[in-house]
């Protein structure tokens, strides 16, 4: 009789767990997506078109990263650095929103005197070296995006980017100067991509073996010409994205969908046509 294979059923256990908590998708265009390059990407995510699934040890490597938080704030304050991890919100009006890891109020050694915007990210070894070789702005665009919409939002002019290696608890810091065209480009970039009807087009260079697109859990519907599989009022043609960060229902003639609402959408349900084949 051959034995069974040795199985980790602890780990198997755990990551089972992680997955069917899987948070639903933001009901807001977040910062941290404006930076991405592609507008196709951006709309569909928004539009709750592409959710992507994760494994339980990618949701235990995203606690991971959210847990590092406090430790950051904590490493902070030991050397005397007035930081407040208040989770503080900025809204840029049609349906963009972020919250942002923390302010330092003062103490920071290299400007004691000086607030600033601070965001923190934890990071592989690989994604790590690149930071330390090219700066946030070259190697890490979404992040160099986000933060600067965290300072236009919250009208502090400097920023502290923090990040850990985490595989050898490496730290990396950076201070930047407040560049307001980067927000406001983001935000106007933002705002036409939530508002359009229709899914824009993918970013250049775009294709199905481009690696980029290769990686994208959008893959499959942009070049395989896989339809939505996602059935909720973001992917129906009656529903319409207002200015109001508010979304109305043409169908039913109702203006404020609600949120926990919009996750299910309702039977008079209505593929939009640009979600059932792009090519």
């Amino acid at each position: 009789m051959k034995i069974p294979e040795p199985m980790n059923s602890i780990a198997a256990l755990i990551d089972a767990y992680h997955e069917s908590k899987q948070e639903k998708p933001r009901p807001h265009l977040g910062c941290s997506l404006l930076g991405h390059k592609c507008d196709r990407w951006i709309w569909l995510s928004f539009r709750h078109a592409v959710v992507e699934k994760f494994p339980g040890r990618i949701l235990r490597l995203f606690r991971r990263g959210h847990n590092e938080e406090a430790q950051i704030i904590s490493d902070l304050r030991a050397i005397g650095v007035d930081v407040r991890g208040t989770q503080r919100r900025v809204d840029f009006g049609c349906h963009i929103s972020g919250s942002l890891d923390a302010i330092i109020e003062r103490g920071l050694p290299e400007a004691p005197k000086a607030r600033h915007v601070a965001e923190f990210k934890t990071h592989s070894k690989k994604s790590f070296e690149d930071l330390l070789k090219h700066g946030v702005e070259k190697s890490k665009p979404q992040h160099w995006v986000q933060m600067h919409l965290y300072a236009h939002g919250t009208g502090i002019a400097r920023i502290l980017y923090y990040a850990v290696e985490k595989d050898s608890d490496r730290i990396y810091t950076e201070r930047v100067t407040y560049d307001k065209e980067v927000a406001q480009k983001a935000i106007e970039r933002g705002q036409r991509i939530a508002l359009s009807d229709r899914i824009p087009e993918p970013m250049p260079n775009a294709g199905r073996d481009w690696f980029e697109c290769k990686f994208c859990p959008a893959h499959a519907f942009c070049w395989k010409d896989e339809p939505t599989k996602e059935v909720n009022c973001r992917t129906c043609a009656h529903a319409t994205p207002l200015k109001n960060s508010t979304w109305r229902c043409e169908r039913h003639e109702a203006d404020g969908i609600p949120t926990d609402f919009q996750y299910k959408g309702c039977d008079d349900h209505v593929i939009h046509p640009d979600l059932v084949r792009v090519s």
